[in-house]
């Protein structure tokens, strides 16, 4: 479970330092703000896969599971913060689309990490 726990807060820093490129990129860019929320995804996704990727890595069996459950627990998180925020929170079609790719995401990086 440590590990899981370590690879979270390092698939979550990835994320907000991939954020952080993705805001400066729409703001000193001509890079158009309908694409906000696919990158978003993309991000969310690609920081997951690759968490699970070295959690399984490490562990070497039970890769969709590690990962799955390192992409569950992230954006679990990601929504208790989100309802915190954003004190009128809903799930929409955005917002579920994101939680299974997520999950997808871990659950792919956990079954790649368990076959290299």
């Amino acid at each position: 479970m440590k590990k899981i726990i370590k690879e979270l807060i390092i698939s979550v820093l990835l994320s907000l330092i991939l954020m952080l490129i993705l805001s400066i990129l729409v703001s000193e860019t001509t890079l158009s703000e309908k694409f906000i929320n696919p990158l978003t995804i993309a991000i969310v996704t690609f920081s997951l896969m690759l968490g699970a990727f070295r959690v399984s890595k490490e562990k070497k069996e039970k890769g969709i599971i590690y990962g799955s459950l390192l992409g569950l627990i992230y954006m679990v998180i990601l929504y208790i913060i989100s309802s915190l925020i954003n004190l009128n929170f809903s799930f929409t079609l955005n917002s579920i689309i994101m939680i299974i790719l997520g999950i997808l995401g871990g659950a792919i990086g956990g079954i790649l990490g368990v076959n290299f």
